[in-house]
C-alpha cells in the first residue's frame, strides 16, 4: 500500500427496487478478469459497477426475495456464478442468465470454491450434511458429496479451505473432496478467511469471560502454514481483526482490518512492524475485499455505502481486462411537422429489442419455388412462334399441362456415392441378365485444378473444402465407397473417429521425411510404453505407406492420445464439453505432440541414424539427445531486462514450435504506401520473440515492467509454426497474393536470427558468404470456416513431392480432406482467403532432407517381443511362444489370425420418412483377444500368440455369444488368460506384418479394421474370398464351411479365436488340394447349392448338449477336456484337438439348432 493511497470512490448501494430502502451488501468481490466489483444485497439482488468511478453497469436477481442474501461470487470466463441460500446462478456479465440450479436438498448454502478442474468445475456447500458437485460449463450438478461438517467459508488454494461453523478449518483434497488436515483456528467461529499460495490466514473470535454468551472478536490473525502443515506465530491486531485478505502479488504481505476502518499491512514473516492506514466510516465495515491486481480496496459499511481505496493514478481491478460491452446511447428521433402533407415513407420502422417472428431462421424456410424446365433444343426447334408464345406437338411423355418435378433432376454438387453392396449387387444383376453394367455409372468428384479461376477466392468455401461425412448401410462402414474421394496413390484418413479432427496434422507429419524416420527407427525399438506417442505415430505412418491410396484410421492413436493425462486439461480432446475452436486446438496439439515426440525419441536408442549422419555430416553416430536437438529443438537463451534498473537475467528458452508474431499496425508514411510486411519478418519476430511484461525484479524487489529476447543459437531440421492468426489484420496479412514462400532461407549467426525468401534468397544464395540453410515448405494446416449447416474444420494441404523416393522435380501439392485427396495447383494451396480459408499449423524442413529416408530399420527390427511371455497363468496356457533357435518367421512365413471384439458403443439408429431404418452411427468395437497359430512346420496349428487385452473404455456389450469373451476374462484382478495392453498385442502383430508374414484367416478386413493394421493384398490369404463366386452375392460364414469341407463343428454356442484360426487354416490346405487337381470351380458350384438347402448354415442336433469349457491347453490330450482348475462358468464349447491333415469323417447325423452365426467381411446379407 503506497503512500498515496486513500479513498477514491464512494457511493450508495442502490436499493432493491424503486419503493424499497436501501439494505447493506451481503457479498463483494472484484472480477478476476473484468474491470467489474460485484455486490448483492438480502434481497437476491446482484449488482455490478464498471470502472474506479463505480459506475452502474447491470443489476439482475438470482431468486426471489424471500429466499434471502446473495453469499458469494465466482468468476469464470462465460460469465459470473453467483450463490443464494437454496440455488446457484450463473450470468453472462451483461446480465442475461445462463443456468439456474436448484435441488430439494440445497437447504442453507453457505459457500462455494472451484476444484481441481479449474474454472470448469465448483464445490457448493453450506449448513446441511450434503456438499454439490456443479458442472460450469453444462450447468449440472454431477455429484453429491455427504459431509460431517458445516461449511461458512472457502477458499481455494493447493487444496479446498473450510472453515466450519466451531472455528476450525478443514483442508479438502481437490479430486476426493475428503478431509487432508483440520486445523482448529479460532475457540467459537471464524469471522472471515482468506487462501493463497503456501498460507492460510484467518480472523475470527471467542466467548466473554464475563458473559459467557457475549462473543467478542480475537485481537489477532492465525497463520497456517500449508506447505509444512504447522500453525505459524499469529499476527496481533488490538484493534480486533475482523476482516483479512492476503496480497495477490505479494506473497507473505497481509492486509486485516477492524469493524471500526482500521487497517493493517502486515507481513506474515515479520508481524510485529506494519502500515496503518484509517478508512473514513460513520459505522462498521462488514466487507471487505482486494482487488486481483492488488491495486485497488473494497470496503461496505453497514450504512449501505460501497468504499473504493487506491491510488488514484494507479488503480485497476484486473492487470489483463477483458473489454467491457457498453450500450450505445440511443439518440433521439427529430420532430417530425405532421399533416396531411406529410408523406408516410418519413416515418421509419419501429425498433424491437427481441427478433420478430417473421424472422425465420433458414434452416425452416420452405422451398416454394422450383427450377424452370429445362428442354431440348431439338425440341424447342420444332416449335412455332406466335404472338403470345411458342406452340407445337407434345413429345416429352407427359400429359397436356402436367407439371414436372424439376427439383428431383438438379444434382447436388457433391453428390455422395452408392454403397460398394449396392454396386456389386447391379453388377451381378447386370452379368446375370446377359447385358453390361449400367453405363450411367457415377461421377466422381473433378480432380484438376484450374489455374485460371481459384476456388480459394470464392466468397464461400466450395465443395472440395467442405467437410465429408461418411454414410452408413447396414454393413457398416465398410460399406461405404471411399474410393470415390480419392483417385490418388496417397492414402486418407476416416473421420468418423474421436479427435479426427488432428487427421490433417498427422498427415502432414507422414510427408515430412525425417519426422517419419524418427517415428518409425522409434518404433522398431523394444519400446513398449502403453502411452508411447511417437511408437503410434510410427503406427499410422507405416499404414499410410502400406495403403498406397486406401483409407486408413488412426484410431489407436487417438486412444493413446486420449489416455495422455496432460491431454484433457490442453483441451485436445474432442470428447471433452469444454472444446475451444479447432484452430486453437490444431496449435496446441502440435505443441504438445512435438513436446512428447522429443521426450520420447530420447527415452531409448533409436534402430538406426544413418540417414542423420550423412545429412548433418556426423563421424560417430549421434546420441539420442543430440539427433532430439537437431531435428526438433530450437535452442535458444531469454534474455530478460528490467526497464527500470537494467538488471539482466537469462534462462532456457529452447522450444520445439514457434509462434509467428506480427507487427503493430503502422500508419501510411505521409505522401506514400504503408510499409510492407513480409513473411519472414514475421517468422524472424516469432523466433526471437521480443516481448514487454509485468513480472519480478529480484533487484527492484517489486514487480516491473520486463523486456524478454531470445538469442537464438541454433534451429532446427524440422521447423514447426504456429501461425497465431487473431486479428482482421492478420486475416488480411495472410490472404495477400503470394505472400507464403514455398522456399526460405535462415542465417544464425552470434545468436541473431536472419530469415530471407524470393530474390533476397537467391541473392544470398549466389552470394555464397554467409552459411544459408535453405527450407522447404512441406504443407500446412489449414482451418476451413463455414456457417451452417456445414460444420468448420481441418484440411491438409501438403506438397507430397518432397516424401518421394525419386525427386519428381516439381512440385506436387494436394488437398488431405480427411479421407478425400486430391491434387491441386500451387496457387490454390498457397492462396488464403480471409473469410473461410486460413493456416494454422505451418512445417518447413531442411531442402537437403527432402526425398530422404532410411529403411534400416525394417532390417534391424526388434523381435524380441515374439519371443517372451509375461504370462503369470502357466498352468493352462493356450499357446506356446516361438522359439528363437528354430522359429523365425520371415517373408512369406504363413500365420493364421483370428481375432473377437467387444462393443463400446450401442448402433445408433433412425427410422427415416419412407419407415426405414437408417444408421447414424455404425456400433463401436474394441479389440478385446488376438490368436495367432503357427501356419506351417513342425508345431503348424499351434497357438503362438493368444492375448487378451487389457481395455481402458467402459465396455457396453462383451457378445460372449460371438465372442466368448466374458467381463472377468478382461478384469486383472479375474482373469486366467494372457491379460497385456493393446500397445503390447499391436506391436507383435506389427513385426510379424514388417518381417514380412502373410496373415490367413476368414474374413480379415473386419479384424484389420479393429487392430487398426494396414496389410498389404500380397501379404493376405481370406478364405472369404477364395471360397467365393461373385455371381452368387454370398460370402459363406466359417462355420459353414468347416461343416461342408471338414466334416467339423465348430462354433457351437460361442467363437473361439484359436480354433477359427486353426480352421481357417485347414480350408486354406483344402484349397490348395481342389487348386491342385483342378477342381475348384465344380466345389465351389456344390457347395452354394448345398448351402441352399441349409440357408448357408451348418445343421445342428437338437437335443446336442454342449459343455462349456476354456480353450484348450496347448498340452492337451486327444479327447480330454482341459478346464483351468475347475472353475465355474468357462467360456467356450470343449472339442477334440483335431490335426490340420485330414478332418474326420464322423458318421454323425446332425439335426438343427437356431444359431446365428454372422459373416466377417461380408458386404451383403446372408
Amino acid at each position: 500500500m503506497e503512500a498515496d493511497w486513500d479513498e477514491v470512490t464512494r457511493i450508495a448501494f442502490p436499493a432493491p427496487g424503486t419503493n424499497d430502502y436501501p439494505r447493506p451488501a451481503t457479498a463483494l468481490a472484484f472480477d478476476t478478469i473484468a474491470e467489474l466489483l460485484w455486490a448483492g444485497n438480502d434481497r437476491g439482488r446482484v449488482v455490478s459497477f464498471y470502472g474506479h468511478d463505480l459506475q452502474r453497469y447491470t443489476a439482475f436477481k438470482i431468486h426471489p426475495p424471500a429466499e434471502g442474501p446473495v453469499r458469494q461470487f465466482l468468476f469464470h470466463d462465460r460469465g459470473v456464478i453467483c450463490l443464494g441460500t437454496r440455488s446457484v446462478h450463473m450470468s453472462m456479465r451483461r446480465g442475461p442468465a445462463l443456468w439456474n440450479i436448484r435441488h430439494k436438498d440445497m437447504n442453507d448454502l453457505q459457500c462455494m470454491s472451484f476444484t481441481s478442474k479449474g474454472a470448469s468445475e465448483i464445490i457448493v456447500a453450506g449448513w446441511q450434511d450434503t456438499m454439490f458437485i456443479i458442472d460450469v460449463i453444462k450447468g449440472e450438478i454431477i455429484k453429491q458429496v455427504p459431509t460431517e461438517h458445516h461449511y461458512t467459508t472457502m477458499k481455494k488454494s493447493k487444496y479446498i479451505c473450510a472453515a466450519t461453523r466451531t472455528g476450525c478449518v478443514d483442508l479438502l483434497d481437490p479430486i476426493t473432496f475428503k478431509i487432508v488436515r483440520s486445523w482448529q483456528a479460532h475457540a467459537s467461529y471464524i469471522n472471515d478467511m482468506d487462501a493463497q499460495n503456501d498460507f492460510i490466514v484467518t480472523c475470527g473470535g471467542s466467548l466473554k469471560q464475563q458473559a459467557a454468551q457475549t462473543y467478542m472478536l480475537d485481537p489477532y490473525v492465525n497463520v497456517f502454514d500449508l506447505k509444512n502443515m504447522t500453525s505459524m506465530k499469529p499476527m496481533p491486531f488490538p484493534p480486533l481483526a475482523a476482516h483479512v485478505r492476503l496480497h495477490p502479488r505479494m506473497l507473505t504481505t497481509s492486509i486485516v482490518t477492524s469493524q471500526h476502518g482500521q487497517m493493517h499491512v502486515v507481513d506474515i514473516m515479520n508481524p510485529n512492524t506494519s502500515n496503518v492506514r484509517y478508512a473514513n466510516v460513520m459505522s462498521f465495515i462488514n466487507l471487505f475485499e482486494i482487488a486481483p491486481s492488488g491495486e485497488a480496496l473494497a470496503m461496505a459499511d453497514t450504512e449501505c455505502n460501497i468504499h473504493l481505496w487506491g491510488s488514484p493514478s494507479k488503480i485497476h481491478f484486473t492487470d489483463m481486462a477483458l473489454p467491457i460491452d457498453i450500450p450505445k446511447a440511443e439518440e433521439p428521433l427529430p420532430m417530425l411537422d405532421w399533416s396531411s402533407d406529410t408523406p408516410l415513407s418519413s416515418i421509419g420502422m419501429p425498433y424491437y429489442r427481441e427478433q420478430l417472428f417473421s424472422a425465420w431462421p433458414p434452416d425452416i424456410i420452405s422451398d416454394v419455388g422450383a427450377p424452370p424446365v429445362q428442354l431440348d433444343p431439338a425440341f424447342l426447334a420444332t416449335l412455332k412462334q406466335t404472338e403470345w408464345g411458342l406452340y407445337g406437338r407434345n413429345t416429352r411423355g407427359l400429359r397436356r399441362n402436367q407439371v414436372e418435378n424439376t427439383r428431383t433432376t438438379i444434382k447436388p454438387s457433391m453428390q455422395a456415392p452408392k454403397f460398394l453392396s449396392e454396386k456389386a449387387r447391379e453388377s451381378a444383376m447386370a452379368s446375370s441378365a446377359g447385358g453390361a453394367p449400367d453405363s450411367k455409372t457415377e461421377q466422381a468428384p473433378d480432380t484438376s485444378s484450374s489455374s485460371s479461376e481459384l476456388e480459394s477466392l470464392k466468397p464461400e468455401a466450395p465443395p472440395m473444402y467442405r467437410n465429408l461425412e461418411i454414410k452408413y448401410s447396414k454393413f457398416g462402414v465398410d460399406d461405404f465407397d471411399f474410393g470415390y474421394y480419392n483417385k490418388t496413390r496417397y492414402a486418407g484418413l476416416e473421420n468418423h473417429i474421436p479427435n479426427s479432427y488432428a487427421n490433417s496434422l498427422l498427415q502432414l507429419m507422414h510427408y515430412t521425411p525425417l519426422l517419419r524416420n524418427m517415428a518409425l527407427q522409434h518404433a522398431a525399438t523394444a519400446c513398449v510404453g502403453d502411452l508411447c506417442l511417437l511408437c503410434e505415430l510410427g503406427f499410422v505412418f507405416d499404414m499410410l505407406q502400406k495403403a498406397e491410396g486406401s483409407t486408413c484410421q488412426a484410431t489407436n492413436m487417438f486412444k493413446t492420445l486420449s489416455a495422455a493425462p496432460q491431454a484433457a486439461p490442453l483441451g485436445l480432446l474432442e470428447e471433452e464439453s469444454h472444446v475451444s475452436s479447432l484452430l486453437t486446438m490444431s496449435q496446441g496439439l502440435s505443441r504438445f505432440l512435438f513436446d512428447r515426440i522429443n521426450h520420447e525419441y530420447r527415452s531409448i536408442a533409436p534402430v538406426s541414424t544413418a540417414l542423420e549422419q550423412t545429412l548433418f555430416h556426423l563421424q560417430q553416430p549421434p546420441s539420442p539427445d543430440e539427433l532430439a536437438s537437431r531435428v526438433l529443438a530450437t535452442s535458444a537463451v531469454i534474455m530478460i531486462r528490467c526497464m527500470n534498473c537494467r538488471n539482466e537475467n537469462t534462462r532456457p528458452g529452447t522450444a520445439q514450435v514457434n509462434d509467428l508474431m506480427y507487427p503493430l499496425p503502422k500508419p501510411a508514411v505521409r505522401g506514400g504506401r504503408a510499409p510492407k510486411t513480409i513473411f519472414s519478418q514475421v517468422l524472424k519476430m516469432g523466433v526471437e520473440r521480443e516481448t514487454t511484461s509485468k513480472g519480478w525484479c529480484n533487484r527492484c524487489q517489486r514487480y516491473q515492467n520486463l523486456q524478454m529476447r531470445k538469442t537464438i543459437h541454433s534451429v532446427p531440421a524440422v521447423l514447426v509454426v504456429n501461425t497465431a492468426i487473431s486479428t482482421p489484420e492478420h486475416r488480411r496479412l495472410w490472404s495477400t497474393p503470394g505472400w507464403l514462400p514455398e522456399e526460405i532461407g535462415i542465417i544464425v549467426d552470434q545468436g541473431q536470427f536472419f530469415c530471407f525468401e524470393g530474390e533476397d534468397l537467391k541473392l544470398h544464395l549466389q552470394r555464397g558468404i554467409h552459411n544459408i540453410t535453405v527450407y522447404s515448405l512441406i504443407g500446412m494446416v489449414v482451418n476451413i470456416e463455414s456457417s451452417a449447416p456445414q460444420k468448420t474444420h481441418l484440411v491438409g494441404m501438403i506438397n507430397v513431392a518432397h516424401a518421394e523416393a525419386t525427386p519428381p522435380g516439381e512440385s506436387r501439392w494436394h488437398l488431405f480432406n480427411d479421407f478425400s485427396v486430391r491434387p491441386v495447383s500451387a496457387a490454390e494451396a498457397l492462396t488464403f482467403n480471409a473469410a473461410w480459408k486460413m493456416p494454422a499449423v505451418l512445417l518447413y524442413q531442411i531442402k537437403a532432407a527432402n526425398n530422404k529416408s532410411n529403411m534400416d530399420w525394417k532390417a534391424k527390427l526388434d523381435t524380441s517381443i515374439l519371443y517372451r511371455d509375461l504370462s503369470a497363468h502357466s498352468e493352462a496356457k493356450t499357446y506356446q511362444v516361438l522359439d528363437p533357435e528354430t522359429e523365425r518367421p520371415g517373408l512369406d512365413t504363413i500365420v493364421a489370425l483370428d481375432t473377437e471384439f467387444v462393443s463400446l458403443k450401442q448402433p445408433e439408429i433412425q427410422m427415416n420418412s419412407d419407415g426405414e431404418r437408417e444408421t447414424i452411427r455404425p456400433m463401436s468395437h474394441a479389440l478385446a483377444r488376438v490368436s495367432v497359430v503357427r501356419g506351417q512346420g513342425e508345431h503348424e496349428g499351434e497357438a503362438f500368440i493368444d492375448d487378451y487385452i487389457a481395455i481402458r473404455e467402459p465396455v457396453v456389450d462383451y457378445l460372449t455369444l460371438y465372442s466368448g469373451i466374458t467381463a472377468s476374462d478382461l478384469d486383472p484382478r479375474t482373469t486366467k488368460h494372457n491379460l497385456v495392453s493393446l500397445k503390447t498385442a499391436y506391436k507383435k502383430l506389427w513385426v510379424l506384418l514388417n518381417l514380412g508374414c502373410k496373415f490367413l484367416g476368414h474374413g480379415l478386413r473386419q479384424d484389420f479394421r479393429v487392430i487398426n493394421i494396414q496389410v498389404p493384398r500380397a501379404q493376405v490369404i481370406d478364405t472369404i474370398e477364395v471360397f467365393y463366386l461373385k455371381s452368387r452375392l454370398r460370402k459363406l460364414s466359417l462355420a459353414f464351411l468347416a461343416w461342408y469341407l471338414l466334416k467339423e463343428d465348430i462354433q457351437l454356442e460361442t467363437h473361439d479365436s484359436i480354433e477359427d484360426a486353426r480352421t481357417a487354416l485347414k480350408l486354406y490346405r483344402k484349397y490348395l488340394e481342389f487348386e491342385d487337381a483342378g477342381i475348384l470351380e465344380p466345389i465351389l458350384e456344390d457347395i452354394y447349392k448345398a448351402g441352399r438347402t441349409t440357408n448357408f448354415k451348418p445343421p445342428r442336433k437338437e437335443d446336442q448338449v454342449i459343455q462349456r469349457t476354456d480353450t484348450p491347453p496347448v498340452m492337451a490330450v486327444e479327447g480330454s477336456v482341459a478346464t483351468a482348475g475347475g472353475v465355474a462358468d468357462p467360456s467356450t464349447p470343449a472339442r477334440k484337438a483335431v490335426g490340420l491333415g485330414q478332418g474326420s469323417a464322423g458318421g454323425s447325423s446332425f439335426g438343427v439348432v437356431n444359431v446365428f452365426t454372422p459373416g466377417k467381411g461380408s458386404p451383403l446379407p446372408k
